[in-house]
């Protein structure tokens, strides 16, 4: 399959990544499967990422009760921050059935990749929720 058709958005994760720090950016549906990735990760090792950042973000979604007030009815999920000793990986919803994934170094401007990861969501909701292209059919019976 052509990578060009395949992450048709993945200059607008690039964005996200031209920051200080910041190393890797992967757009991924609920499902685990890759919807884009930045320049800088190969398309094996993001696939990898979002099947394995599907799983996190169902985790992180089973515990809100944990968070939870004895009155709260619902307490949706909103992020997941995962610290290890040389870096970070931030996991937001970036609309229905897809979330967007950073990774940075530890020292990274945490405030700044979380406000450029927000920015980069609002943009992706206008295209992700667009409606899609259709093909034209030029020849002759069907296609």
């Amino acid at each position: 399959m052509n990578d060009h058709l395949t992450n048709e958005l993945g200059w607008m994760l690039d964005e996200v990544v031209k920051m200080p720090e910041a190393r890797h950016a992967i757009l991924l549906s609920s499902d685990g499967m890759l919807r884009a990735r930045s320049a800088g990760i190969d398309r094996d090792e993001a696939e990898r990422q979002a099947a394995a950042l599907s799983g996190l973000q169902s985790i992180s979604r089973s515990t809100a009760e944990f968070c939870t007030h004895q009155n709260q009815q619902d307490t949706p999920w909103r992020q997941t921050l995962v610290e290890f000793a040389h870096g970070y990986v931030f996991l937001i919803a970036a609309g229905p059935g897809a979330y967007l994934a950073v990774s940075a170094t530890a020292d990274v401007d945490m405030e700044a990749v979380t406000y450029r990861m927000q920015k980069l969501v609002d943009r992706l909701g206008k295209e992700l929720t667009s409606p899609p292209r259709q093909a034209t059919w030029h020849g002759t019976g069907t296609p």
